[in-house]
């Protein structure tokens, strides 16, 4: 199922575009990750846990891409675990990057064109690294020194706290909290690229893939189904948010690029929770943006009740220069939002903005059903152009001022023919004022008879 495509509101500058980047052909080299091929399971250290991904990398392009060992002109490649659980998507763990230093030639993708060498990778060609090769410690640099969106990066890299460690040092890291099962939990696994040939031809909006795998009794997992090509993590949430292969129509994903930048995706789902409250789940997953985001704001409407704000990052590590520090929550008259620190240049490598690579999560309850809103995303660095930009996603509504669940039309107040008019209405069009009853999503004679029982009741 594709995404739901949703206005940007600075059109001039952002462009809705997740489709329009994939399909190949892109003149020039177009790295993508073709497979993800495989895992390693390091244990775990003081209840975290380790682990490595193998990627295989296929250039869908029409020229070679450059994989030069000890330059600056070969791919970094991140790793990242997302959780699919109570109908939220999270990232749980991320890793240091592994630098990539030769290429073989392999064909999954498409037929290798054999214009490749040991560092290059040729037209149509493949390059394989296993979980152990991605997981090797010494070859492994930080995020914070590569800008994803033009895919630089100083040579050589740095290793604050030295080049090896202990069994979780650089690998992703895994909180032993959200290694969980019995819920319905489902557990995805992502690669992403970032070299600088492909971003100077501008093919580097297209160099995530996710794969789906298995938690097994001892911690590790196993990789299972295909690999979607092209589409980051944050997607399984909409492709298996109702169970696996299963889309879940409630989850709205709109990307937006930012002029001369990268490309966020931002995520909003509104859940029934059938107390006459709704959560509200939005992420941002920033792709390859180097101005990054640290700000975020949901409308609502006056008199609407919150509660249950909630925030969640994954968490850097191993000597990477980001802290840890959570958002904070503020409720407005007209607004929820999240926010963290305001750029500075001594701060610059140091605010938990979310950064390429990483998806951040902010949730709250509030006591009216979803309508389409805009929720505004502040970039943390500066550049040209914009300072933040909107998507239109559920939040929110005025909802109603009746004096229950039945008084549903005006005059509010008093129940009258006019509420069961609304009320057929609301149930034929399956509208949420009209779900008043288990099983949510569904619309059936329980909800007939929690209208009438409430509209029997009658008004205070």
């Amino acid at each position: 199922m594709m995404m739901k495509n949703r206005t940007v509101s600075a059109a001039a500058v952002m462009t809705a575009c997740a489709a329009a980047f994939a399909g190949g052909g892109n003149p020039g080299p177009d790295v993508i990750v073709g497979h993800l091929n495989g895992m390693n399971y390091y244990g775990q250290v003081g209840g975290i846990h380790a682990y490595s991904i193998g990627t295989t990398a296929c250039n869908i392009g029409t020229t070679p891409a450059d994989w030069i060992d000890n330059s600056v002109n070969h791919p970094v490649i991140a790793q990242n675990i997302y959780r699919l659980e109570d109908g939220r998507l999270m990232q749980i763990g991320m890793g240091w990057l592994k630098h990539s230093f030769a290429a073989l030639q392999g064909s999954i993708c498409v037929p290798c064109q054999g214009d490749g060498s040991f560092q290059s990778l040729g037209t149509g060609c493949s390059d394989p690294y296993d979980a152990g090769l991605n997981g090797s410690q010494s070859g492994m640099g930080p995020r914070f020194q590569v800008n994803a969106s033009n895919g630089q990066f100083p040579w050589p890299y740095a290793n604050p706290q030295g080049n090896t460690g202990n069994a979780i040092f650089k690998r992703v890291q895994v909180p032993d909290s959200f290694l969980t099962s019995g819920n319905g939990e489902l557990y995805f696994m992502e690669g992403l690229y970032v070299t600088l040939d492909d971003s100077n031809a501008g093919n580097n909006f297209n160099n995530a893939s996710y794969r789906r795998a298995n938690l097994n009794a001892n911690n590790s997992f196993t990789l299972t189904g295909a690999t979607v090509r092209e589409r980051a993590a944050i997607f399984a949430w909409l492709d298996h948010g109702g169970g696996v292969g299963v889309p879940d129509p409630s989850v709205e994903i709109v990307s937006a690029t930012i002029a001369g930048d990268g490309m966020f995706n931002i995520a909003g789902k509104a859940t029934d929770l059938g107390n006459g409250t709704w959560r509200y789940d939005y992420a941002i997953h920033n792709q390859n943006s180097h101005r990054s985001a640290n700000t975020i704001s949901v409308p609502k409407a006056a008199g609407v009740t919150v509660s249950n704000t909630f925030f969640h990052a994954p968490q850097s590590h191993s000597g990477e220069t980001y802290n840890n520090n959570d958002w904070v929550a503020s409720e407005g008259a007209a607004d929820v939002s999240w926010s963290i620190d305001a750029w500075t240049v001594a701060n610059d490598g140091i605010v938990n903005a979310v950064r390429w690579g990483e998806m951040h999560n902010y949730s709250f309850i509030a006591n009216t059903a979803p309508t389409p809103g805009s929720v505004t995303i502040g970039l943390f660095r500066p550049g040209a152009g914009v300072t933040d930009f909107s998507v239109s996603l559920p939040v929110p509504s005025a909802g109603v001022a009746g004096c229950n669940e039945a008084d549903l039309a005006l005059p509010f107040g008093s129940l009258d023919f006019s509420d069961v008019a609304a009320f057929l209405g609301a149930f034929g069009a399956m509208q949420p004022e009209a779900d008043l009853a288990a099983p949510f999503g569904q619309w059936d004679f329980s909800d007939v008879a929690a209208f009438l029982g409430a509209f029997g009741a009658g008004c205070p």
